[in-house]
Formats: C-alpha cells, structure tokens, sequence
C-alpha cells in the first residue's frame, strides 16, 4: 500500500480514512525534526464549533478537534496502532457529534516543555509503520489569505492567448 504524502492541514474523517485500511500499524509522530517515542498517549480529544471575527470583521465558523498528545516513554511500550488512535478519536468525534471535515489540531508536550500547537500531512507508510508529519501551526491573516487564492485563480485563468482579464 503506497500513501501519498498531503501537505497542508488533513480533516478528521481524511486522518481516520486514510489510517483505516492499516489498523494494525504502528502509528509514529514526527514533529520539530524528531520522532515521538514509543510510550506516547492521547491523553485528551477535545472537539468544539467556533464562531469569529477575522481581523477583516468577516464572519467565521467551522468544527475543530483537537488531540491532545503526550510525548513520554514509559515501559517497554510500542507506538500505538493506528486502530486504536482511530477508535480513540472516533469515540469522541462521535459523542460530541463533529463530522469528517473537522479541522485536526495536536498538541503536543513532553510534560516538561510547553505545549504546542501543530497540523497534520496524511500517514504515509514507511516500512511497516504509518508516518504522519506534525507542522506548526501558524497563526495567519483569513482576509489575506483569501485574497492570495483569489489572485493565484485569476492568474491561473489567464494564460490562454489574448485573455481580457490581464489586460
């Protein structure tokens, strides 16, 4: 089975569909250059609806679950498989009633350090385990951001000959 690497933010329901077909892999976490270690748990699901103002005073809302994970090695502990990561957040996800495009926060802690904030690419498979890299998340400008699609759109439609729309 080959996965594709996504960049960017992944959903719930694409994390939990793409980790599906290998319940019975080692799920592993990379974030800040490094590998979480094999006793981590998930130590909190938290899911919410959100209603906001962007700086622009546009209106926001959307669903957001955020998974909480605790980097520790304890024992002769594995890495979790990546079932019972799904059947964790499933269970939640599910009692509170968030659906598949839920956006996916982690925060992540050793206990020690502060914990921090981070998006997630889809699993990949590498050698028998499932590889999911954790970006930080960084905060961003929603009315700027939409006005850098619309340009990239624009730019995008004008390249046939004689295009109006660059004129």
């Amino acid at each position: 089975m080959n996965m594709m690497h996504k960049t960017g933010d992944i959903t719930l329901g694409e994390m939990l569909d793409s980790i599906a077909a290998t319940p019975d892999l080692p799920l592993i976490f990379f974030y800040n250059q490094t590998s979480i270690r094999p006793g981590y748990h998930v130590t909190e699901v938290k899911a919410g609806q959100f209603s906001a103002l962007d700086c622009g005073a546009n209106p926001e809302a959307w669903s957001e679950i955020f998974v909480q994970l605790w980097d520790i090695e304890e024992g002769d502990r594995t890495h979790m498989m990546a079932g019972k990561f799904a059947a964790i957040v499933r269970k939640v996800s599910e009692h509170v009633r968030v659906d598949g495009s839920a956006k996916l926060t982690f925060e992540v802690s050793d206990g020690v350090q502060p914990m921090q904030l981070f998006c997630a690419g889809a699993p990949i498979l590498v050698d028998g385990t499932l590889h999911v890299s954790l970006s930080p998340r960084a905060a961003s400008c929603k009315p700027r951001d939409r006005w850098l699609a619309e340009q990239s759109m624009k730019a995008a439609s004008c390249c046939g000959p004689a295009s109006s729309c660059c004129a």
